[in-house]
Protein backbone atom coordinates (compact mmCIF):
# COMPACT_ATOMS: atom_id res chain seq x y z
CA UNK A 1 0.00 0.00 0.00
CA UNK A 2 2.54 2.19 0.90
CA UNK A 3 5.94 2.31 -0.88
CA UNK A 4 8.86 4.63 -0.34
CA UNK A 5 12.26 4.69 -2.23
CA UNK A 6 15.30 6.43 -1.20
CA UNK A 7 13.76 9.12 0.94
CA UNK A 8 16.30 12.10 1.34
CA UNK A 9 15.23 15.49 3.39
CA UNK A 10 17.36 18.58 4.50
CA UNK A 11 16.20 21.89 6.09
CA UNK A 12 19.49 24.13 5.11
CA UNK A 13 22.41 22.17 5.98
CA UNK A 14 20.97 19.58 8.59
CA UNK A 15 20.20 16.69 6.83
CA UNK A 16 17.10 15.19 8.50
CA UNK A 17 16.58 11.91 6.60
CA UNK A 18 19.09 9.44 4.76
CA UNK A 19 18.31 6.88 1.98
CA UNK A 20 15.31 5.69 3.83
CA UNK A 21 13.06 3.03 2.07
CA UNK A 22 9.70 2.12 4.04
CA UNK A 23 7.02 0.26 3.26
CA UNK A 24 3.62 -0.69 4.50
CA UNK A 25 1.36 -3.61 3.55
CA UNK A 26 -2.40 -3.41 2.96
CA UNK A 27 -4.36 -3.43 6.87
CA UNK A 28 -0.79 -3.52 8.05
CA UNK A 29 -0.76 -0.86 11.59
CA UNK A 30 3.14 0.73 11.75
CA UNK A 31 4.66 2.55 14.39
CA UNK A 32 7.47 4.44 13.74
CA UNK A 33 9.27 5.57 16.90
CA UNK A 34 12.90 7.10 18.32
CA UNK A 35 14.10 9.89 19.78
CA UNK A 36 13.03 13.17 19.58
CA UNK A 37 15.00 15.25 16.19
CA UNK A 38 15.26 11.28 15.21
CA UNK A 39 13.36 12.38 11.60
CA UNK A 40 9.63 10.40 12.40
CA UNK A 41 7.45 13.33 11.70
CA UNK A 42 9.11 14.42 8.74
CA UNK A 43 9.05 10.97 7.57
CA UNK A 44 5.66 10.76 8.04
CA UNK A 45 4.57 14.40 6.67
CA UNK A 46 6.31 13.25 3.29
CA UNK A 47 4.69 9.58 3.33
CA UNK A 48 1.46 11.79 3.58
CA UNK A 49 2.13 14.11 0.88
CA UNK A 50 2.70 17.08 3.13
CA UNK A 51 6.03 17.77 2.54
CA UNK A 52 8.08 16.99 -0.84
CA UNK A 53 11.46 15.27 -0.33
CA UNK A 54 14.61 16.45 -1.80
CA UNK A 55 14.92 12.77 -3.50
CA UNK A 56 13.25 9.63 -3.27
CA UNK A 57 9.64 8.80 -4.40
CA UNK A 58 6.79 7.86 -2.76
CA UNK A 59 3.99 5.50 -3.69
CA UNK A 60 1.17 4.81 -2.50
CA UNK A 61 -1.78 2.20 -3.77
CA UNK A 62 0.79 2.11 -6.75
CA UNK A 63 0.44 6.34 -7.55
CA UNK A 64 3.44 7.97 -7.49
CA UNK A 65 2.28 10.89 -5.34
CA UNK A 66 5.12 13.66 -6.01
CA UNK A 67 4.68 12.92 -9.80
CA UNK A 68 1.62 14.61 -9.67
CA UNK A 69 0.81 18.11 -9.67
CA UNK A 70 -0.37 20.24 -7.12
CA UNK A 71 -3.44 20.45 -7.91
CA UNK A 72 -3.67 16.41 -8.86
CA UNK A 73 -1.62 15.99 -5.66
CA UNK A 74 -4.69 17.61 -3.34
CA UNK A 75 -7.47 15.74 -4.68
CA UNK A 76 -5.33 12.48 -4.33
CA UNK A 77 -4.59 13.18 -0.86
CA UNK A 78 -8.00 14.56 0.09
CA UNK A 79 -9.71 11.53 -1.51
CA UNK A 80 -7.07 8.48 0.09
CA UNK A 81 -5.24 10.24 2.79
CA UNK A 82 -6.48 10.66 5.93
CA UNK A 83 -4.42 12.70 8.71
CA UNK A 84 -4.41 12.64 13.02
CA UNK A 85 -2.63 14.60 15.01
CA UNK A 86 -1.63 15.11 18.50
CA UNK A 87 -3.76 18.46 18.39
CA UNK A 88 -6.69 18.21 16.61
CA UNK A 89 -6.98 21.06 14.58
CA UNK A 90 -10.84 20.98 14.46
CA UNK A 91 -12.75 24.51 13.37
CA UNK A 92 -14.01 25.70 16.44
CA UNK A 93 -16.93 27.53 14.91
CA UNK A 94 -18.39 24.62 13.59
CA UNK A 95 -20.07 21.21 15.39
CA UNK A 96 -18.61 17.39 15.33
CA UNK A 97 -20.62 16.74 12.46
CA UNK A 98 -19.96 19.80 10.41
CA UNK A 99 -15.77 19.53 11.00
CA UNK A 100 -16.41 15.24 9.66
CA UNK A 101 -18.06 16.61 6.75
CA UNK A 102 -15.47 19.03 5.71
CA UNK A 103 -13.32 16.89 3.93
CA UNK A 104 -16.45 15.28 1.84
CA UNK A 105 -17.88 18.48 1.37
CA UNK A 106 -14.68 19.25 -0.67
CA UNK A 107 -14.50 16.35 -2.19
CA UNK A 108 -17.90 16.92 -3.93
CA UNK A 109 -19.64 15.05 -1.86
CA UNK A 110 -23.29 15.77 -1.89
CA UNK A 111 -24.32 17.31 1.60
CA UNK A 112 -27.02 14.76 2.74
CA UNK A 113 -24.30 12.00 1.95
CA UNK A 114 -21.57 13.92 3.44
CA UNK A 115 -23.93 14.14 6.67
CA UNK A 116 -24.82 10.92 6.85
CA UNK A 117 -21.43 9.74 6.70
CA UNK A 118 -20.29 11.73 9.22
CA UNK A 119 -23.12 10.48 11.75
CA UNK A 120 -22.44 7.35 11.00
CA UNK A 121 -18.51 7.48 12.25
CA UNK A 122 -19.15 9.95 14.62
CA UNK A 123 -21.97 6.99 16.03
CA UNK A 124 -19.27 4.48 15.48
CA UNK A 125 -16.76 6.32 17.32
CA UNK A 126 -19.40 6.56 20.75
CA UNK A 127 -19.72 10.17 19.97
CA UNK A 128 -24.12 9.23 18.87
CA UNK A 129 -24.98 12.41 21.55
CA UNK A 130 -22.46 15.05 20.73
CA UNK A 131 -23.46 15.81 17.24
CA UNK A 132 -24.24 19.33 17.73
CA UNK A 133 -21.38 20.38 19.98
CA UNK A 134 -18.23 22.26 19.60
CA UNK A 135 -15.19 21.63 20.09
CA UNK A 136 -14.94 23.70 23.04
CA UNK A 137 -17.81 21.67 24.08
CA UNK A 138 -16.06 18.23 24.04
CA UNK A 139 -13.34 16.26 25.77
CA UNK A 140 -9.64 15.66 24.58
CA UNK A 141 -10.87 12.01 23.74
CA UNK A 142 -13.92 13.43 22.23
CA UNK A 143 -12.20 15.91 19.87
CA UNK A 144 -9.56 13.17 18.98
CA UNK A 145 -12.47 10.94 17.76
CA UNK A 146 -14.03 13.61 15.83
CA UNK A 147 -10.33 14.15 14.83
CA UNK A 148 -10.65 10.43 13.44
CA UNK A 149 -14.19 10.41 11.94
CA UNK A 150 -13.02 13.58 9.95
CA UNK A 151 -9.65 11.72 8.44
CA UNK A 152 -11.83 8.66 7.87
CA UNK A 153 -15.32 10.33 6.09
CA UNK A 154 -13.50 9.82 2.40
CA UNK A 155 -12.65 6.17 3.02
CA UNK A 156 -9.02 7.26 2.36
CA UNK A 157 -6.37 3.66 1.79
CA UNK A 158 -4.17 4.96 4.17
CA UNK A 159 -4.71 7.24 7.96
CA UNK A 160 -1.40 8.99 9.25
CA UNK A 161 -1.31 10.05 12.89
CA UNK A 162 1.53 11.77 14.67
CA UNK A 163 1.51 11.32 18.61
CA UNK A 164 -2.55 11.07 18.48
CA UNK A 165 -2.75 10.67 22.21
CA UNK A 166 0.18 13.00 23.36
CA UNK A 167 -2.15 14.87 25.25
CA UNK A 168 -4.81 12.37 26.32
CA UNK A 169 -4.86 10.94 30.04
CA UNK A 170 -3.79 7.48 30.63
CA UNK A 171 -7.48 5.79 30.36
CA UNK A 172 -8.34 7.81 27.46
CA UNK A 173 -5.19 6.86 25.74
CA UNK A 174 -5.70 2.80 26.21
CA UNK A 175 -9.12 3.46 24.12
CA UNK A 176 -7.60 5.73 21.25
CA UNK A 177 -4.95 2.95 21.30
CA UNK A 178 -7.85 -0.16 20.93
CA UNK A 179 -9.58 2.18 18.35
CA UNK A 180 -7.28 2.30 15.75
CA UNK A 181 -7.13 -1.18 15.81
CA UNK A 182 -10.79 -2.16 15.28
CA UNK A 183 -10.64 1.10 12.72
CA UNK A 184 -8.09 -0.95 10.66
CA UNK A 185 -10.36 -4.59 11.34
CA UNK A 186 -13.58 -2.88 9.94
CA UNK A 187 -12.33 -1.01 7.20
CA UNK A 188 -8.96 -2.55 6.18
CA UNK A 189 -6.87 0.38 6.47
CA UNK A 190 -3.40 0.76 6.47
CA UNK A 191 -2.28 3.06 9.78
CA UNK A 192 1.10 4.45 9.79
CA UNK A 193 1.55 5.99 13.91
CA UNK A 194 4.43 7.96 14.82
CA UNK A 195 4.34 7.59 18.94
CA UNK A 196 6.80 7.67 21.48
CA UNK A 197 4.02 5.70 23.39
CA UNK A 198 5.70 2.08 24.21
CA UNK A 199 2.46 0.34 24.73
CA UNK A 200 0.60 1.46 21.50
CA UNK A 201 4.19 0.72 19.57
CA UNK A 202 3.79 -2.91 21.32
CA UNK A 203 0.55 -3.11 19.79
CA UNK A 204 1.11 -2.52 16.48
CA UNK A 205 1.91 -5.15 13.92
CA UNK A 206 5.26 -3.73 13.14
CA UNK A 207 7.43 -1.27 15.00
CA UNK A 208 10.30 0.83 12.46
CA UNK A 209 13.11 2.82 14.52
CA UNK A 210 14.64 5.83 12.98
CA UNK A 211 17.79 7.25 14.65
CA UNK A 212 19.78 10.14 13.07
CA UNK A 213 17.37 9.92 9.83
CA UNK A 214 17.90 6.51 9.20
CA UNK A 215 15.73 3.41 9.93
CA UNK A 216 17.68 0.61 11.88
CA UNK A 217 15.15 -1.60 13.01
Amino acid sequence: MIKALHIDKSFGTLRVLKDVCFTAAPAEVVSIVGASGAGKSTLLQILGSLSRPDSGKVLIDGTDIFSLGEKPLAAFRNRSIGFVFQFHHLLPEFTAVENVMIPALIAKTPRAAAKARAEELLALLGLEGRFTHKPSELSGGEQQRVAIARALVNQPNVLFADEPSGNLDSKTKESLHRLFFELRDRFGVTIVIVTHDPSLAAMSDRTVEISDGQIVS
